[in-house]
């Protein structure tokens, strides 16, 4: 039991909240990469991008960001890290009781014999889970800002 309690209490617990806070951070920055990404091909109208809402060839391309779709951006709410044990001990007892008998002439004797045995067993299980929580959240509004202003240059 001594030594699964010291590989449990031996767990790498400050090595797994470290690593949690690196892929939350490293997940955030690609999540927000994603969407300046997609802000961009929605600000555009080339390629393909754009609507044109003519029947008119010649009428321009809006960007979906003219038409008021905005990117959406997500954002790391919570991030948790579960860590359950589980401890099992169980115990057996043995007692037994012999006796020998001997009788000779003149002389009798008996010896008892007694022995005790206790036995312990344990069994240890840990299980771990990380969960995170992600809502999508409005574009920043200092970048809300920046399109509108792109928006409305002359020529747009």
């Amino acid at each position: 039991m001594q030594d699964k309690l010291e590989t449990l209490t031996q767990a790498p617990l400050p090595e797994m909240i470290e690593r949690l806070g690196h892929s939350v951070a490293s997940a955030q920055f690609s999540m927000d990469k994603n969407s300046v990404k997609i802000a961009q091909m929605m600000a555009s109208t080339e390629n393909g991008n754009g609507v044109v809402l003519s029947s008119d060839e010649d009428a321009p391309r809006r960007s979906l960001l003219e038409l008021g779709f905005t990117p959406t951006f997500y954002q790391i709410t919570d991030a948790t890290i579960d860590v359950k044990v589980s401890l099992t001990m169980g115990r057996s007892t043995k007692f037994s009781l012999g006796a020998e008998v001997g009788a000779a002439y003149g002389f009798f004797s008996a010896s008892v014999n007694a022995s005790y045995s206790s036995k312990f067993s344990y069994d240890v299980t840990a299980s771990s889970s990380i969960k995170a929580n992600l809502v999508a959240i409005p574009p920043p509004a200092h970048l809300s800002r920046l399109l509108q202003q792109q928006l409305s240059k002359p020529g747009k």
